[in-house]
């Protein structure tokens, strides 16, 4: 209420004093046709202002925060694939019995770094992201993931994920993959149903947490070359994988 009646205050002054400055000119040059002129110009100019200040300038401030906004998030993004995401797609890769077929291009060693990544991406795009249909490893999950609850559930706090839907989609898909293992005392000889419960979740994840990285990668490649250059090399799909930089042939 105080805010209000503090702006309704500013109003009545600013109006006040709109008014004794057209009294002053009146006062001095007795000439009410020239007010009545300026006054009519004045606000016929007002319609303008409103275009430009709150429909192209307003616009353009908003478009530049929101850009702001996102390149802080991408940072975020960049933090979870470095402490969760990057480890969490290689192990999850493993299980996949066709991952390896995104590796048999003919002419993989002659690829420059787009082009690679070109190919990995469109591979990935159709894939079905379907595991191996024994038994994924749950101990050696739960052992990755329920150390990195309080990390996950600290990126899901921040304000910011309103503005990326599809990284908040992983973000919760890799939480509730966490509450899931770690709410069983026993990961060992559980029922079929259940079993196919867990693997729906860990499919879920799969997918969602690859397509994100292909857009996180997408990402580098435009912002950050150097960055994008070493999580390509170290990419989680390929088993042979290395930092190191091998001469183009």
């Amino acid at each position: 209420m105080k805010r209000w009646n503090w702006q309704i205050f500013l109003g009545a002054a600013l109006l006040l004093l709109s008014i004794g400055v057209y009294l002053l000119h009146y006062l001095i040059f007795r000439d009410p046709h020239h007010i009545f002129i300026f006054l009519v110009e004045d606000i016929a100019f007002v319609f303008v202002e409103v275009l430009l200040v709150t429909l192209i300038i307003h616009r353009l401030l908003q478009e530049r925060e929101k850009k702001e906004r996102l390149e802080k998030l991408n940072m975020v993004i960049g933090a979870f694939f470095s402490e969760v995401g990057m480890k969490l797609l290689e192990i999850l890769s493993r299980w996949d019995p066709k991952i390896e077929g995104m590796q048999r291009a003919p002419s993989a060693s002659r690829e420059t770094v787009g082009q690679k990544f070109f190919r990995i991406g469109n591979y990935l795009k159709t894939h079905d992201f379907s595991l191996e249909s024994g038994t994924p490893d749950w101990d050696v999950l739960r052992a990755f993931l329920v150390p990195r609850r309080d990390f996950l559930l600290r990126l899901l706090e921040n304000p910011n994920l309103l503005e990326h839907e599809s990284f908040t989609d992983v973000l919760w898909a890799v939480f509730h993959l966490t509450e899931e293992l770690q709410a069983r005392e026993s990961l060992r000889d559980l029922p079929e149903a259940d079993q196919r419960h867990l693997r729906g979740d860990l499919k879920r994840v799969y997918g969602h947490l690859t397509l994100q990285w292909l857009k996180y990668m997408a990402h580098l490649k435009d912002s950050y070359p150097y960055l994008f250059s070493l999580s390509l090399r170290t990419n989680p799909f390929d088993r042979s994988a290395s930092p190191i930089v091998q001469e183009s042939s």
